[in-house]
């Protein structure tokens, strides 16, 4: 990974190398005012500025004397136009229409050059940008990278990043925010959270809760809770191995959150915040919990087991039904849940859920507006009753095979009752094919909007 602070510069400095941001009708008209020799280079490669087509005018030693990149369509990506990146030579750039120099751009530059590589020797390309001010950089840095953090806890291989490794860089964020840490695992764990230990005792790599919290305790209390199951064999209800091969980004809700943690606390957001994550590996042992079993959970609700495969939303139970109880001004949770929600809205445009109209509305406007792709669907609660079973007060996998992703949403909803408002998300937490500024791998989602959301409510 690459540190966004090299590649993303404040004014001044060494001279940057101008990009020129052309539409295409407006081609001739510029392309009349280069240089005879840049004319005739531009001839030579048939370049018509198309969009986002780059086109490297080279000056009198070789080296790029300026850029010329196609103004991006309409349609075209945010972050497309930082994304060309990827197709400069080494240098410093700066574009000459300083407008041009959003912060979309900018992560899009940063994400493009993003690489998870830590076992090849590879080489990622310099391209440095020159944004036109000191709050842009610290700004497109901070979130850069987060967002580049996320990416790696996800990439990592699960034989590298279990709940040990998990709880290491939970520890590190707290610690470089002079946040409390509080780790609740062994006998306090299967008595105080009983789902989470069913859930993580058939792994060697023991499972745990962590809790973060940061911030004066007079300012509104944020709860953030991250599904952190570092990989899922589905259980006894074992998945297909095609299934099993994207599981390392299982823990994606957990990375996600810990990264709206990080932008929170470096934001200084006059919040109290309480971070929890349930940290497990749900494994096949002996001890691994069965289909048919029945758990008291921490709300006291009983829930029967229909599918060890649906094992994220129990973990998610018990950590939600301790952030209830202190009443929350906000609670949300993050999570790799549901096959449904993809198949619902794919893998970019994850769903979200919750029951306040004006949160709703505050997300769905900063989702749009930050390029963070968000969708809500509703909490039916005619299915209800997809969840519920004669043997328990619940039943974690909805009965018919319909509306997936809404029973797992309404299934957590009956865990969360005191809080002033609660959201729900089913992400994906990865890229399954390349776009600008987003590498195939993992991903981060809603952290963005939600970010916005809690900064117009809770800023400095």
């Amino acid at each position: 990974m690459i540190d966004a602070r090299k590649l993303l510069l404040p004014p001044g400095g060494a001279a940057a190398i101008p990009l020129h941001v052309v539409a295409r009708p407006d081609w001739p008209g510029f392309r009349a005012g280069l240089s005879d020799a840049a004319q005739a280079w531009a001839k030579a490669h048939s370049y018509e500025a198309a969009p986002l087509a780059v086109l490297v005018v080279p000056g009198r030693k070789g080296a790029p004397e300026a850029v010329v990149v196609g103004a991006p369509g309409q349609r075209d990506d945010p972050f497309a136009l930082g994304a060309i990146a990827a197709r400069l030579p080494e240098g410093r750039y700066a574009f000459a229409d300083k407008t041009r120099a959003t912060l979309e751009t900018a992560l899009g530059w940063a994400g493009e050059l993003y690489r998870y590589d830590p076992y090849r020797a590879t080489k990622v390309k310099a391209a440095e940008l020159v944004l036109p001010s000191r709050a842009l950089v610290d700004e497109a840095v901070m979130i850069a990278n987060t967002i580049a953090a996320v990416r790696d806890q996800v990439n990592t291989p699960a034989n590298l990043f279990g709940p040990d490794e998990l709880e290491r860089d939970a520890r590190a964020l707290a610690r470089a925010h002079k946040a409390k840490v509080t780790v609740v695992s062994g006998p306090a764990l299967e008595k105080g959270f009983p789902l989470i230990h069913a859930v993580g005792a058939a792994s060697p790599r023991k499972p745990r809760l962590i809790d973060i919290v940061w911030g004066k305790a007079n300012h509104p209390k944020v709860t953030i809770v991250g599904k952190g199951v570092v990989f899922d064999t589905g259980g006894l209800d074992i998945k297909p191995s095609s299934s099993m091969l994207l599981m390392k980004k299982d823990m994606g809700g957990a990375a996600n959150v810990l990264g709206l943690a990080r932008l929170i606390m470096e934001a200084g957001l006059k919040i109290r915040l309480r971070v929890l994550v349930p940290a497990v590996e749900n494994a096949i042992a002996g001890d691994a919990f069965r289909p048919g079993d029945v758990f008291r959970s921490r709300k006291g609700l009983t829930v029967e087991i229909g599918n060890t495969d649906a094992e994220g939303r129990l973990i998610l139970a018990d950590a939600l039904a301790l952030a209830d109880e202190e009443k929350p001004d906000l609670l949300l949770d993050m999570a790799t849940l549901t096959g449904a929600a993809r198949v619902a809205t794919g893998p970019d445009l994850p769903p979200f859920y919750t029951d306040d109209e004006t949160l709703a509305a505050a997300i769905s406007r900063h989702a749009f507006a930050v390029n963070d792709p968000l969708w809500r669907l509703p909490l039916w609660r005619a299915y209800d009753s997809m969840i519920e079973t004669p043997v328990a007060d619940l039943n974690n996998a909805g009965a018919g095979g319909f509306a997936g992703s809404i029973t797992a949403a309404l299934f957590l909803r009956r865990f969360v009752e005191a809080a002033g408002a609660y959201v729900h998300f089913d992400i994906f937490a990865w890229t399954p094919t390349a776009k600008p500024g987003r590498p195939k791998g993992g991903e981060a989602q809603a952290l963005r909007a939600m970010f916005a959301v809690l900064k117009e409510r809770y800023g400095k």
